[in-house]
């Protein structure tokens, strides 16, 4: 259940362009090249995500592209 409340939340923080653990924004994040995008690490709390520049959406990454 507690899923089910925090998932739309995340959602809705990615689309923003904000990291869903301090809602900081990505954009400001520490930036490399990756082969299935831009890597983005957030600089507050150092969480990973990936950026595709095609759609234009960040997403958590996964521990294999770690």
């Amino acid at each position: 259940m507690f899923k089910n409340v925090i998932a739309p939340i995340q959602a809705w923080l990615l689309s923003q362009g904000k990291c869903v653990g301090c809602s900081t924004l990505l954009a400001k994040g520490k930036k490399e090249k990756h082969p299935n995008g831009e890597k983005v690490t957030c600089v507050k709390c150092g969480r990973i995500y990936i950026y595709d520049s095609k759609t234009k959406k960040y997403r958590r990454a996964l521990l294999d592209e770690v």
